[in-house]
């Protein structure tokens, strides 16, 4: 081990990558002939001289052959290394990925390997905050590459102990870099109400730390989100946006312009066209366009869910020919999409499938059935109206 250690430690003086490549690769030659405590040792060593040194670290990041020995030498470690050096070294090694070569991938699984203990005693003990820290670290460079898997697993330890900060109003950054990691995780898993109600919070913070222009961004991807959701949920969702003062100063700003008429229109169960939705559908990011196992895509989908319930906000009942009229889609689908939004409870109703008819429940008056159908019949002779204007043009 001696001439090993001798090695190493000429090699990190030179900068000599080829002698690490050699002492951390295969074969008789290499840290293999030894035992396996002996390897744990040496590569323990290694590090601890690496990470002290003035002359090598950074610069042998940007050695292929160097990166190797790490990667080998820190898959060998014993159960503590004098300093923590492995950390010191797994941050290192972040940084240098993120900054220098926005391997951003690469960096999170870097950092994941870190040792981390919440005992004060040991080498590796990290408080609560910085814990917290390097979750979410992990989990803004996997959304960086689209890994929603790995970013929901990290920032969900993120979650299990940024609670238990102390002092919060001290790492209010910190915190907020969390809720807003948390909310962009639920948006790319397509957790929209959940993600549209993060985005909100967000956007009412009254700390100096984020910009008015910030949280009207914030408030933008809330309104985004709460125009994609879907299920029992949609209907509060929407409302916390709609009733935000702030909703109306979204049309400034080109990336969301229209988000707040549809969501008005949304909120209000007015019947969606599908020409009103062109700026909105640009505007999306690629998970949001994806295209579901039904084959709409997520707009389409919660467009047909909204106008659903929009009809069942005017009609008592109604054949399906109609309602697929209405919708833009075939009298099947319409049963289809009716079938599963009773399934879900989104609305209430039965389904008389000889008749093709769909009777929605309904705990009205009869004067408010009344009214029902008044609006019902103008909102009808409207639709008539359009297309015949439509037609004569």
């Amino acid at each position: 081990m001696d001439q090993f250690s001798r090695t190493i430690e000429s090699a990190i003086a030179s900068n000599d990558y080829t002698s690490l490549a050699r002492v951390f690769g295969h074969g008789p030659q290499s840290f293999q002939s030894m035992g396996q405590g002996e390897q744990r040792s040496l590569a323990a060593f290694f590090l601890k001289t690496a990470v002290n040194s003035k002359t090598f670290l950074p610069a042998a990041f940007s050695s292929a052959q160097a990166m190797g020995a790490f990667e080998v030498a820190l898959s060998q470690l014993p159960a503590t290394v004098e300093n923590a050096a492995d950390s010191k070294l797994r941050q290192m090694m972040f940084d240098y990925k993120v900054n220098k070569e926005e391997d951003y991938s690469g960096a999170a699984r870097i950092l994941g390997g870190m040792r981390m203990e919440t005992t004060p005693e040991s080498v590796y003990y990290l408080s609560q905050a910085e814990m917290c820290d390097v979750y979410v670290k992990i989990a803004e460079c996997f959304l960086e590459e689209d890994e929603t898997v790995e970013a929901d697993a990290a920032v969900t330890k993120a979650g299990g102990v940024v609670e238990n900060i102390t002092d919060p109003e001290q790492h209010m950054t910190l915190i907020l870099r969390f809720k807003s990691t948390y909310a962009r995780v639920l948006d790319s898993n397509r957790k929209f109400s959940s993600a549209a109600s993060r985005y909100h919070d967000l956007s009412q913070s009254t700390t100096d730390l984020i910009e008015a222009d910030d949280l009207l961004q914030m408030l933008g991807r809330a309104a985004t989100c709460a125009i994609l959701s879907s299920g029992p949920q949609r209907q509060r969702v929407l409302g916390l946006v709609y009733k935000d003062p702030r909703l109306s100063q979204l049309e400034s700003i080109p990336a969301f312009e229209g988000h707040a008429t549809i969501l008005k229109k949304m909120y209000t169960n007015q019947v969606l066209k599908k020409e009103e939705l062109v700026k909105f559908e640009a505007s999306l990011a690629d998970h949001q366009k994806a295209i579901m196992g039904d084959g709409m895509t997520i707009l389409e989908r919660a467009v047909l869910e909204h106008n659903m319930l929009a009809v069942s906000k005017l009609y008592n009942s109604i054949y399906f020919s109609e309602l697929g009229r209405i919708l833009g889609v075939d009298a099947f689908k319409a049963e289809k999409i009716a079938a599963n939004m009773i399934m879900n409870q989104v609305f209430g109703g039965t389904i008389d499938q000889v008749e093709g008819l769909l009777n929605f429940a309904s705990d009205e008056t009869e004067q408010q059935k009344w009214d029902k159908s008044i609006i019902s019949f103008c909102s009808e002779l409207n639709m008539i109206a359009e297309e015949i204007k439509a037609e004569s043009q």
